[in-house]
């Protein structure tokens, strides 16, 4: 049995998007965690915010170019290599301004590459899985992703969308993706399977959950209310979320903001739920520690929402959509309560019936920090990417 020492030296590689969201937060808690078990990590940030809106057919063309093969990106990321002499690149989102031009330049330079599976672009090129309301599965296998096209998938604009589409069937024809990228690490097991589903090798996909750190520690008793805490968007539910609050009202406190916003102003006005708007993480653990529950109601299939984790690591159960990753990672009735997706009526059942038990939603909270306390915390995590980056070093290389 090969003995795997621990890897010291880790570069990251990520592009950030224009608007900032849990991804962003997990590479730099990742990063804080690794330092402070004494890896150097360094880092290749890219940024979406750098990259100018295209108003012309040449403009589009060139944003195209450039996110099938980066040049640029492909110096920065082995100049790096050169200057760290990392024993692993991790990783996280190269679309659209790094490229996968980063994982050629990994191995140009003899590095393995790890990469966390964040989101579904892998087999979708709005990474969402979702389209219309509703979760979206039609380009799942397919060789070019022609419904994304069709459909304007990548912010409403068939060019960004065709972009999107060819950056995936190109790499896929080069076999970037197969050759080029060690080990792939899912958030959950269905994020797993769908996307082996859709064409990523099954014995290079392990499951390596998302985490908190550091723990906001169990809160008091005495709790009250359900909170929904996320970006205020269709995806994540928030119609039914408004519907079913209708049915239950100032059960439900708003926190976030996003493009639904106006919507749950308007619905605060009529005294159906209380909004807050955005608030601070300490604040946010706060309001989730003087909760019953947290409410989840997304309609598309989420990868692993930090939300989640957080309820669980202040003792708070979640209600949550049965759909997707969501009804993997909320055990009916020990962790939290199911709701079908998109079902007001049903949501509302849930709302009640959580108002209407305390008792038992206390002891709901009780398991779920106990699943934070075993899968969650930064520990566990450290210990699960330490075991990756040994599994892909050089003397264990997984390809």
């Amino acid at each position: 049995m090969i003995e795997r020492r621990p890897v010291e030296r880790v570069l990251q590689v990520h592009t950030r998007y224009r608007q900032p969201g849990g991804e962003d937060q997990v590479v730099d808690a990742e990063r804080v965690l690794l330092e402070t078990a004494g890896v150097d990590v360094g880092q290749v940030i890219f940024d979406n915010a750098d990259l100018r809106e295209s108003r012309s057919l040449a403009g589009d063309l060139m944003l195209a170019a450039s996110a099938i093969w980066s040049r640029s990106a492909t110096r920065r990321v082995r100049v790096a290599i050169k200057a760290s002499r990392p024993q692993v690149v991790h990783v996280h989102n190269t679309f659209p301004a790094a490229s996968p031009s980063v994982y050629t330049a990994a191995a140009a330079e003899g590095i393995p590459v790890v990469q966390t599976l964040h989101n579904y672009r892998m087999v979708c090129p709005a990474a969402t899985t979702f389209r219309g309301g509703r979760a979206c599965t039609d380009c799942v296998g397919k060789a070019i992703a022609i419904p994304a096209v069709i459909h304007a998938c990548v912010r409403d604009s068939h060019s960004q969308s065709a972009a999107a589409a060819a950056t995936l069937a190109i790499h896929r024809g080069l076999g970037t993706f197969a050759r080029r990228i060690d080990l792939y690490l899912a958030l959950t097991a269905f994020q797993r399977d769908l996307l082996v589903a859709g064409g990523l090798p099954a014995a290079r996909v392990r499951v390596v959950p998302n985490f908190l750190e550091p723990d906001p520690g169990d809160r008091a008793d005495g709790r009250a209310g359900i909170v929904f805490v996320g970006r205020l968007s269709p995806e994540k539910g928030l119609i039914t979320l408004l519907d079913a609050a209708a049915l239950v009202p100032r059960l439900v406190r708003v926190i976030g903001d996003g493009p639904l916003r106006a919507a749950v102003e308007a619905a605060a006005a009529d005294a159906k739920v209380d909004y807050v708007g955005h608030l601070d993480r300490p604040a946010v653990h706060a309001a989730m520690g003087r909760a019953l529950a947290v409410v989840v109601p997304s309609i598309w299939f989420e990868g692993f929402p930090i939300v989640l984790a957080e309820a669980f690591a202040t003792g708070t159960p979640v209600i949550a959509s049965r759909i997707g990753s969501l009804a993997e990672l909320v055990e009916d009735g020990r962790t939290g309560l199911l709701a079908e997706p998109g079902d007001a009526t049903g949501l509302a059942d849930r709302l009640r019936w959580a108002r209407d038990h305390p008792t038992d939603m206390r002891r709901m909270g009780q398991h779920a920090r106990k699943r934070y306390e075993s899968a969650y915390t930064g520990s566990t995590h450290l210990a699960a990417l330490q075991d990756a980056y040994a599994a892909v070093a050089r003397d264990g290389r997984a390809s």
